[in-house]
């Protein structure tokens, strides 16, 4: 049974900078396309950055240039580098597969950016 558990969320300045980690148990890890998503309030969750089965990346406008997406195959981690963060990265982030999900998300890992 697939278990995503995120973590390294907080608050942080404008500016700031944070690392998430997603830890992904039950799974043959290394054979799914791997994403973070988020979900700011009171709108729909957003994909923002990928990391496919060939190690390639991708990731939304809105945070290319500042994030950072990478995996551990041997530790099952996938994790989120977020440098130079503004205010509307405020967010609930998530992992999962994509493009489609294992069928449920974890808890997730608050972010939030206020000065």
């Amino acid at each position: 049974q697939v278990q995503l558990v995120e973590s390294g969320g907080g608050l942080v300045q404008p500016g700031g900078s944070l690392r998430l980690s997603c830890a992904v148990s039950g799974s043959i890890f290394s054979i799914y396309n791997m994403a973070w998503y988020r979900q700011a309030p009171g709108k729909e969750r957003e994909w923002v950055a990928v990391i496919l089965k060939t190690e390639n990346t991708a990731y939304a406008d809105s945070v290319k240039g500042r994030f950072t997406i990478s995996r551990d195959i041997a530790k099952k981690t996938v994790s989120l580098q977020m440098n130079s963060l503004k205010a509307e990265d405020t967010a609930v982030y998530y992992c999962n597969k994509f493009p489609t999900d294992f069928g449920f998300w974890g808890q997730g890992t608050q972010v939030t950016v206020s000065s």
